[in-house]
């Protein structure tokens, strides 16, 4: 995938068409300064806009072969553009990181991609490990590396907060210990 062109592309799509949306996954890992080798994007997109997202996708060729409730997964024919995989933001966790996500600078400051807060991509973690167990050892690599870059400036209270949600606190307390002061 030419993360750079799609990027650069989708991007200006999104904005043009006021879609609300913040970068998840491995992207967003990178650009919190930990990175991880992804083979393509997902975003988390406000469910009120989908519509316009597949507008935007199924215009530049991309086609859904996945829709749920709460994903969509579309892929190019062409390798260069890559899959791009979507969370729907509909219950009120996932609205509220969309209303915490904040714009950062790529390609060397020129283009700003919005992206979900360090605890937030935690959370996202969290659940992706419960609901496909398979990959739970690459969720907690991926939680872990976030956990050792922000230590003590991670909302831990939030952290927490993921974890209780699928009975995890126990868990949530232990990686408290081990990296709220790294």
């Amino acid at each position: 995938m030419d993360f750079e062109r799609v990027l650069r592309t989708l991007l200006a799509d999104f904005n043009h068409q006021q879609i609300r949306y913040a970068a998840i996954g491995g992207f967003a890992l990178g650009v919190l300064g930990v990175p991880r080798a992804t083979m393509d994007l997902d975003f988390l997109v406000q469910r009120d806009d989908l519509h316009k997202l597949h507008g935007v996708l199924t215009t530049l060729g991309y086609q859904r072969y996945v829709q749920t409730e709460n994903v969509s997964q579309y892929r190019h024919a062409d390798a260069l553009w890559g899959s791009v995989d979507i969370v729907h933001a509909f219950r009120k966790a996932a609205l509220g990181m969309l209303a915490r996500a904040k714009s950062y600078p790529i390609f060397g400051g020129t283009q700003e991609v919005r992206v979900v807060n360090p605890e937030d991509v935690i959370g996202l973690k969290v659940q992706a490990m419960v609901n496909d167990p398979d990959r739970r050892s690459q969720e907690m690599a991926d939680i872990e590396r976030i956990m050792e870059v922000y230590g003590q400036r991670l909302d831990w209270q939030r952290v927490e907060e993921f974890y209780e949600l699928f009975d995890l606190a126990d868990d949530a307390k232990r990686l408290r210990g081990r990296f709220e002061h790294a």
